[in-house]
């Protein structure tokens, strides 16, 4: 038997649930054939470097197997035939390594990094915790004064109305008052006057009539 290293990758859309059913059926395939898987490591979702059948990201897993050759042949193929498998790649060791994969270790470090950033969070002071309270506590009693609010401004409206309709009321009566107390008065009667040519020859005609 050979030492190999196997790395696929899973469609973006499967879950980590699936990806691990995945995972251990190629294992069975490869200790049904004799061999066996020495060390297996999820790398997790990551970003491809391109775009694979519309896929931006994948689930890479890696196998550190022992197994004859025909296992890894029948290994090779049954991934390639899977439809959630994007692409596989199998290359033959001398030995395998000791330490976990530097994708593993990458991980562990910001794993770790998290944590001490998160362990070296100082917890809010009391005062603060206090502050916070009562700044939390200050809205309850807003709905209140603005309900109170609200009230005034309806009570003076009211009151507004009241006093324009009373002076809408009032206005016609005057206004009648006013019209009776007041005759029209009758436009003047114009006489227009006579031309002068029309005088005169009257006042000839009288003449000769005297």
């Amino acid at each position: 038997m050979a030492l190999y290293e196997n790395i696929f990758i899973v469609r973006q859309d499967v879950s980590s649930t699936q990806v691990d059913a995945i995972t251990d059926s190629f294992e069975e395939i490869v200790t049904g054939l004799g061999g066996s898987v020495a060390k297996r490591e999820y790398w997790g979702l990551r970003t491809l470097a391109y775009r694979i059948k519309k896929n931006k990201k994948g689930h890479y897993v890696l196998f550190n197997i022992d197994a004859p050759h025909d296992a890894i042949n029948e290994l090779g193929r049954q991934m390639r035939l899977h439809e959630d498998v994007l692409r596989e790649l199998t290359i033959r060791l001398d030995s395998f390594p000791e330490t976990p994969s530097p994708i593993m270790l990458t991980k562990g470090d910001r794993d770790r990094d998290r944590a001490s950033r998160e362990a070296a969070t100082p917890p809010a002071p009391a005062a603060a915790q206090d502050e916070a309270g009562a700044k939390s506590d200050t809205p309850k009693a807003a709905p209140e004064a603005v309900s109170e609010v609200v009230a005034d401004v309806k009570e003076v409206a009211a009151e507004v109305i009241a006093d324009v309709k009373e002076a809408e009321a009032i206005a016609p009566a005057e206004e009648k008052e006013v019209a009776a107390v007041s005759p029209k008065s009758k436009p003047k009667r114009t006489v227009a006057k006579k031309p002068a040519k029309v005088a005169e020859s009257e006042e000839t005609a009288e003449e000769e009539n005297s």
